[in-house]
């Protein structure tokens, strides 16, 4: 599936079970993640893939800094995967 698709379908679940959801953009700062969501206190950042596909070597290197600094990142390449881990926050 393609990570557009994944990203919409995940993005409007996250809307209907009021997470806030939020373009997640950093200019001159490549390979952070997709989107960063919030909820009840909660901030989670997701990187959305292709099914199947794996972060680039920058990405991982971002995602690391990120989990350093104990935020949660997931990546998240189905949908499926997408609403179990929202739904871990319920």
């Amino acid at each position: 599936m393609l990570e557009s698709a994944i990203e919409s379908a995940v993005c409007k679940y996250a809307k209907s079970k009021g997470w806030l959801v939020y373009k997640f953009v950093s200019p001159n700062n490549r390979g952070v993640p997709d989107r960063i969501m919030l909820r009840n206190g909660v901030i989670i950042f997701v990187e959305f893939k292709a099914t199947g596909k794996q972060p680039t070597t920058l990405q991982q290197y971002i995602i690391k800094r990120i989990r350093g600094e104990k935020f949660k990142v997931y990546v998240i390449d189905s949908v499926e995967i997408g609403k179990k881990t929202l739904d871990s926050y319920d």
